[in-house]
C-alpha cells in the first residue's frame, strides 16, 4: 500500500504512544471512529500495525526489518523528496557509494540525469537503476545476495569496499534511536556500511520520519559520525539538539 500522510501521522501516534486505542487516534488526529478503523485495517494488513483486543500498536521487532515490499510503500513521497533533496546537492562529477535500502533506491532513480558519476553499491536494485544513465560508472561489490532485497552482505563486500575512497557514502538506515545512534537489523548489513563510512570523505544520511526513535538490535554509527542529514518532516525531540550538539546539517525535503 502506499501511506498517504494520515495514515503516517497513525503510524506515528502508535509508535510514540507504544499502543494506541482507536479512540483515542481519532481524538488526536481529528478524524471519524470509522476513517480511523479503515486506516488501521489497511495498515494491519501491510503489516504495519498489529492489531489486539482494545488497541493497536506497531509490530515492534529489534531483530528483523519490514519486508522490501513493505518499506518500498511506506511513506514512498517523503522518501521521493528526500532523495530530490540529495540529487540537488550531490554535483556532478564525483565518487559515491550508496548502501542497502529503499530510501537509497530513491536516490538512485533521482541521479539518472547527473553526469560524470562513479558509484560503488552493494545495493543491486540501486546497480540496476544507476545503470540506466549513461553518464554513470557503477561498480558493484561481490558477497553474498540477500535474497530479500538484492543487498550484498558479507565479508567479501568489506573487502572490497576497503579498496576505494569515495567523496561521499549516501546511506540509508533503519533506526535512529534518543540516544544518538543508528541502528539496523542485519550484523552483516551493518559490518558493510561502517566500512562505507569509513571510506568516505563525507557521511550523508538519507532518513524519513518513521525512522526516528525506531529500535534496532546493531549499532552501525552515531549522529557524531555524520555529517549532513536529510528527512521529510522536522526531527521530533530529543534529535534537534543531538543533531545540533553533533554539527549535523539538517535539511527538511520540502
Amino acid at each position: 500500500m502506499n501511506t498517504n500522510p494520515r495514515q503516517l501521522l497513525l503510524l506515528e501516534e502508535v509508535r510514540a504512544r507504544k499502543s494506541a486505542t482507536v479512540e483515542q487516534l481519532a481524538d488526536t488526529l481529528g478524524v471519524t471512529l470509522q476513517t480511523v478503523r479503515r486506516d488501521v485495517q489497511r495498515l494491519a494488513e501491510s503489516g504495519l500495525l498489529t492489531r489486539f483486543h482494545g488497541g493497536v500498536r506497531v509490530p515492534i521487532s529489534t531483530v528483523e526489518n519490514l519486508a522490501h515490499t513493505q518499506r518500498e510503500t511506506l511513506n514512498a513521497e517523503g522518501k521521493a523528496r528526500i532523495a530530490r533533496a540529495v540529487a540537488e546537492q550531490v554535483p556532478n562529477d564525483c565518487s559515491l557509494i550508496l548502501n542497502i535500502g529503499t530510501t537509497t533506491e530513491a536516490i538512485a532513480k533521482a541521479l539518472l540525469h547527473h553526469r560524470g558519476l562513479r558509484v560503488i553499491t552493494n545495493n543491486l536494485n540501486v546497480a540496476a537503476i544507476l545503470s540506466g544513465n549513461p553518464e554513470c560508472e557503477v561498480i558493484v561489490a561481490g558477497g553474498v545476495v540477500r535474497a530479500r532485497d538484492r543487498g550484498i552482505v558479507g565479508e567479501a563486500a568489506v573487502d572490497f569496499i576497503r579498496q576505494f575512497r569515495v567523496d561521499i557514502a549516501l546511506i540509508g538506515i533503519s533506526g535512529i534511536e534518543p540516544d544518538g545512534s543508528l541502528r539496523d537489523f542485519d550484523y552483516r548489513e551493518v559490518k558493510v556500511a561502517q566500512t562505507i563510512i569509513a571510506q568516505a570523505r563525507e557521511i550523508w544520511l538519507a532518513a524519513d520520519q518513521s525512522k526516528f526513535n525506531r529500535p534496532a538490535m546493531v549499532q552501525l554509527a552515531t549522529l557524531q559520525q555524520i555529517d549532513r542529514l536529510f528527512t521529510d518532516a522536522p526531527p521530533p525531540e530529543p534529535f534537534p539538539a543531538l543533531l545540533q550538539d553533533a554539527e549535523v546539517v539538517c535539511t527538511v525535503a520540502a
